[in-house]
């Protein structure tokens, strides 16, 4: 096998859930209907996993909820030839500790994130030749992206996740261990009817369609 010189030998786990109608994205069924907030989770996937393999960092594995036998999750990872792994029960937290148990260094994203592209994946997984961590904070408080040089599990215990102030209790929980960090950008996620026209205008789904609710 050719080794590829660009690579980054950084592993990348993706969460994602299975694009069931009713089930995903239910905050823009009101905008898209149940049917089309299932289309556009779908292209969010493929759209994640396209940008990891533009990259080159890898391996990559497809944490999958509430487990990897939806057909299309299943299709989707043998076309990127990537691992799937079912996502353990638990809150937030239990699952990111489960991925950085899992393998590490690690980037660990989901695909609500589109405006993350190869070249700032790239950054993140070179950033942890500098800091024990890498994060790119929402702009909605949380964040799209942790990395990391060894687990931390400490990070995402007794946390409480879906607040603005998510990453500033991060921040204070890096501090206190003495790890060192960076922010290479704050990023946007498609999470609320409002975030469907941003990301209409961004053009970063080119092969979506919206269908209106």
């Amino acid at each position: 096998m050719a080794i590829d010189p660009d690579r980054i030998d950084v592993a990348v786990a993706i969460m994602t859930r299975a694009p069931t109608p009713g089930a995903t994205k239910t905050r823009l069924i009101p905008r898209l209907g149940a049917d089309g907030a299932a289309d556009l989770h779908r292209h969010l996937i493929r759209h994640a996993l396209q940008v990891v393999a533009e990259a080159r960092l890898g391996p990559v594995t497809l944490w999958c909820a509430p487990d990897a036998a939806d057909p299309f999750l299943a299709d989707i990872a043998s076309v990127f030839d990537v691992a799937t792994r079912a996502q353990p029960v638990g809150d937030l937290g239990a699952r990111i500790r489960a991925a950085f148990a899992d393998d590490c260094p690690l980037l660990l994203m989901g695909t609500d994130a589109p405006v993350i592209d190869a070249p700032l994946l790239r950054a993140c997984a070179e950033g942890l030749h500098d800091h024990d961590a890498v994060f790119l904070p929402a702009e909605d408080g949380g964040y799209a992206l942790v990395g990391l040089r060894r687990p931390a599990p400490e990070l995402f215990e007794s946390m409480v996740w879906s607040v603005d102030t998510v990453m500033a209790e991060t921040r204070r929980r890096l501090r206190a261990r003495g790890l060192t960090f960076s922010e290479p950008a704050v990023v946007w996620d498609i999470d609320r009817p409002a975030d469907v026209d941003r990301l209409i205008a961004s053009g970063l789904l080119p092969d979506w369609r919206p269908s209106l609710a």
